[in-house]
């Protein structure tokens, strides 16, 4: 797996610390072919100002991107029109919303073996008149697919969501048969496809305390989750649950688990981040192109400050490359 390749890396809020992480790349040469898909101007000017000596060179599809220690290859997008650090300006969201357009177009067209993303600001986007509810949603709609998988993962721990950003009250609701097949399937393709586990084992998490403790702290388990997993693992997907969250998270189940598929975002995500926040990254399951991101916001008190910690781009790149070159060998082999 030796395949030269090239990710996108979206620069993100003008404002936040994107910019300037994507600025530090040029500290040092580069395993992975990297792309900045921002405003060359606002990449020159943040440069400028926090005094870093980095050479912006135009990139072109079908370049090589170049991986020299104080170079940098962007694809420059225009629309920019601030670029003061800390300071947010609705009128930069349309270029925003443009960067990523451009990264997933250059993804499915296969200018790009998957993208990379610096933080956003979900809020100055939607005062600037534009709906917008995150990467993950943006990304399904652009690449016309039903069903996304959110997992965040660190060196040593992988953790997909059945259910993502819904009020508790509702998540028990969301949690179908249907929904669980879907994520499950998604999980366990793309576990092999882009991670090249052959037989991927994951571990599943039940809803309720105990899970469920036989239905007197809950029938969840029994009525809906128990069932579904009983017919996935008819068609060959290794799975382990429902598991008591409380205990799930212990070397005793993790060492011989590939995943753990937890129910809703606060039951496996505060366990992830305790373990590795700052060198962890976020994944979107179920595209057909590569997308990793970074598990941070925009920092907007460290913007400009040469503060930010870099090493969850560090890691969003080094996975992303990875899962890259793991599903061109699958089309290798699957090719007749």
């Amino acid at each position: 797996m030796s395949d030269p390749v090239i990710l996108a890396l979206t620069a993100g809020e003008p404002a936040g610390i994107g910019p300037e992480l994507c600025l530090g790349l040029a500290a040092e040469p580069r395993d992975a072919g990297i792309v900045i898909v921002a405003s060359k101007s606002l990449l020159a000017t943040r440069a400028a100002s926090m005094g870093l000596d980095v050479c912006l060179r135009d990139w072109q599809p079908g370049e090589l991107p170049e991986t020299r220690a104080g170079q940098l290859s962007v694809l420059s997008v225009d629309g920019c029109v601030s670029s003061a650090a800390g300071v947010l300006d609705p009128g930069n969201s349309r270029y925003v919303i443009e960067t990523l357009k451009v990264a997933t177009e250059g993804c499915l067209s296969g200018d790009f073996d998957g993208m990379v993303t610096a933080p956003v600001h979900k809020g100055v986007i939607n005062e600037a008149g534009i709906p917008f509810s995150g990467h993950t949603e943006f990304l399904q709609e652009i690449c016309g697919v039903d069903r996304v998988v959110m997992m965040l993962a660190t060196d040593e721990l992988r953790v997909a969501l059945v259910t993502t950003h819904l009020p508790l009250k509702d998540v028990s609701a969301a949690i179908t048969p249907e929904r669980l097949t879907e994520v499950t399937r998604i999980l366990d393709a793309d576990l092999k496809t882009f991670f090249g586990i052959e037989r991927p084992r994951i571990l599943v998490a039940g809803l309720n305390p105990h899970a469920g403790e036989g239905g007197h702290l809950g029938r969840e388990e029994i009525e809906i989750i128990e069932p579904t997993l009983a017919s996935l693992r008819q068609e060959g997907i290794r799975l382990t649950g429902p598991l008591p969250a409380d205990t799930l998270f212990t070397p005793h189940w993790l060492d011989e688990a590939d995943a753990v598929l937890a129910m809703y975002h606060d039951q496996g995500l505060p366990v992830l981040k305790f373990q590795g926040f700052g060198r962890a990254v976020n994944i979107t399951l179920g595209l057909p192109v590569v997308r990793t991101s970074v598990d941070h916001g925009t920092a907007l008190d460290l913007a400009g400050t040469g503060k930010a910690d870099a090493g969850s781009l560090h890691t969003a790149i080094r996975v992303g490359a990875h899962m890259a070159l793991c599903r061109k060998a699958a089309n290798q082999e699957n090719r007749p």
